[in-house]
């Protein structure tokens, strides 16, 4: 508790969750979920971040936290291809990701992880959806020494297999909405709320950073948040 409280005493920012409509599944048996946060911090600290390095180190910071919320029981391994979810190890993948997608513009930037296959994911939904995280820049308002970010957590055309399909699709759906999607959505809004402190992961590869585009403008920066 005391360690909480601290935390909280050194945030940087102020982080409001915006409610978001009730996910709903789509005819084909696909689902989406999206949260949203809005950051709210001095003016000199998001100018400071407002970078592709700092995109990466975001993406990164989103692996990081998932493997300490679920106390190691959740680790991420990366290929040169993919990223893994496993619990505790390999064979048990529970989600397969190919390797992120960046889209950076002045505005803000978003990183897209399309959804490869794992034990979560229904074989009619292998490689069809994508986990994606997104930062905007909100326009500045004048004379304030503040600025707010608007961060998205959004999952894309997911075909989980605890929902099942044919005559169990009904009470599938109703296990997937109170254990996995609402395990999903607790974990997410912590990850969101956590960014009022700004403490982000340093990226292991680093292929955002203004060096490494230097020496590699064709890079491809899929590796990036590793």
């Amino acid at each position: 508790m005391r360690r909480l409280f601290e935390r909280r005493r050194r945030a940087r920012g102020r982080v409001n969750l915006v409610r978001q409509p009730r996910s709903e599944y789509e005819s084909d048996g696909s689902i989406g979920s999206k949260q949203v946060a809005e950051v709210t911090l001095p003016r000199a600290e998001l100018d400071r971040v407002w970078s592709a390095e700092h995109l990466e180190r975001f993406a990164r910071t989103y692996w990081r936290f998932l493997t300490r919320v679920s106390l190691g029981l959740l680790r991420v391994l990366y290929t040169e291809t993919s990223r893994e979810v496993v619990l505790l190890t390999r064979p048990l993948v529970l989600l397969r990701f190919n390797a992120p997608e960046y889209d950076i513009g002045a505005e803000g930037g978003t990183v897209t992880w399309p959804i490869n296959r794992g034990l979560l994911v229904a074989p009619s939904g292998r490689g069809r959806g994508y986990l994606q995280l997104s930062v905007r820049r909100l326009p500045a308002r004048d004379g304030s020494d503040e600025a707010t970010a608007v961060v998205s957590s959004e999952v894309i055309n997911f075909y989980p297999v605890i929902a099942g399909w044919g005559w169990f699709a009904r009470i599938g759906r109703f296990l997937y909405n109170q254990t996995q999607l609402r395990i999903h959505i607790i974990v997410t809004n912590a990850f969101l709320r956590s960014l009022a402190n700004l403490d982000l992961e340093d990226s292991q590869i680093g292929s955002l950073s203004p060096g490494a585009r230097r020496q590699s403008p064709a890079a491809s920066p899929g590796r990036g948040e590793r």
